[in-house]
């Protein structure tokens, strides 16, 4: 908590809970790979912003914790609802987000999610909510 308005040092503890190599491993554009649920517990938008500060391109998972998924959005995080059963860890993966799809370089597996909303499409376009309020007003996409 006392760190939360110093991300380049809360960057240093990024996910360091469930992967204590975590911090020091991750490589800018890079992806987390999760399970059910991933962010329950995180309401403030720390938690995502911390994981894109370290370079992380986009999370994928089974599922996300509402209030994660939504900051996430806003910050300009990719989060992606897939099923991640079939990602080993190290593969190399590309993400198409308009096509709604992940390719899995590693075993030419492609794995598909419902597209985002526009509106949300546009919102990580433009690097997040504020940048995208900054650059057309308080206008959203139908």
């Amino acid at each position: 908590m006392s760190l939360r308005s110093n991300l380049p040092e809360l960057t240093k503890h990024t996910l360091e809970d469930a992967r204590s190599e975590f911090p020091a491993n991750v490589r800018l554009g890079d992806f987390v790979v999760a399970g059910k649920n991933f962010g329950m517990g995180s309401s403030r938008e720390q938690a995502p912003m911390v994981i894109k500060t370290v370079g992380v391109r986009a999370v994928l998972a089974k599922s996300f914790a509402r209030i994660f998924y939504r900051n996430a959005i806003n910050i300009g995080l990719p989060a992606v609802v897939v099923n991640t059963s079939e990602i080993a860890e190290g593969d190399e993966l590309e993400l198409d987000l308009a096509g709604g799809k992940v390719i899995d370089l590693s075993t030419d597996k492609e794995l598909t999610f419902p597209r985002m909303s526009k509106t949300m499409e546009a919102i990580l376009n433009e690097g997040g909510l504020l940048a995208y309020v900054e650059k057309y007003g308080d206008l959203l996409l139908a």
